[in-house]
């Protein structure tokens, strides 16, 4: 276990003030840091040397950088041949961007599984924040004219920082990880950042890997980079992605 104190980052610190990741807490795996704001800056810097906010509405801003790492390949995703079947049957429509804060909250919704929520409303400020300079995106599922699941997240460099997704009709957020994850191959990105494990994630291809490793990836994919601008302009059909 690692017995170095938790770092407390003030609001007027510089982005950069962060520890080295290899100071992360074993137990809670991850926890870094705690406090500073979540400036574009800030956050920026944060995610382009593998650490990301994650707290609750209670508690200062606490900064993690997990070990192992959930990552996928955008190649690697995995969708069953009954998925395959039931999307191509849908009206499903990707549209990239056209409705972000919708998305955000849509995440931020009470689930079953969870009792409240991360995304608080300081988080959606930041990211909405981000998204206006360029640097957030939301891919969305849509159905008749609605709103039915979708993902957001960060586009630096060669990777997507992955945040969260929704779904409010059955494979509609597999949907959106099939649209990025091809949109993805088409830019040649090295890997979405799923951060931390979970059963659903590794079931549609996400693998772990070392801490060291994901920085080393970072320091190669992140090494210069400007907002992604390439996304396509018109609404795609989901069953011609699967043709």
């Amino acid at each position: 276990m690692n017995s170095q104190p938790i770092a407390w980052i003030r609001s007027d610190d510089p982005p950069e003030a962060f520890p080295d990741v290899e100071f992360a807490c074993a137990v809670p795996d991850g926890l870094l840091a705690a406090g500073g704001d979540l400036s574009p800056e800030r956050l920026l810097y944060a995610y382009r040397h593998g650490i990301f906010p994650w707290f609750n509405e209670d508690q200062p801003i606490l900064w993690w950088s997990p070990d192992p790492r959930c990552v996928l390949l955008p190649t690697a995703l995995r969708l069953s041949k009954r998925t395959r079947r039931s999307l191509k049957k849908t009206d499903f429509r990707i549209r990239i961007n056209t409705a972000f804060d919708e998305v955000v909250a849509c995440c931020a919704a009470p689930r079953n599984d969870q009792d409240g929520t991360w995304i608080t409303e300081d988080m959606a400020a930041a990211y909405r924040k981000l998204h206006e300079q360029g640097w957030a995106h939301s891919i969305e599922v849509w159905s008749a004219g609605t709103l039915v699941g979708g993902l957001y997240g960060l586009f630096i460099g060669k990777v997507f920082f992955g945040e969260s997704m929704f779904s409010r009709k059955s494979n509609a957020s597999k949907a959106a990880m099939l649209a990025l994850c091809n949109m993805l191959q088409e830019n040649n990105v090295h890997f979405l950042d799923c951060q931390v494990e979970s059963p659903h994630l590794m079931r549609l291809g996400a693998s772990l890997i070392s801490r060291p490793q994901f920085s080393s990836a970072l320091h190669i994919a992140c090494d210069s980079c400007s907002p992604f601008a390439n996304w396509p302009s018109e609404a795609l059909k989901i069953s011609d992605l699967l043709d």
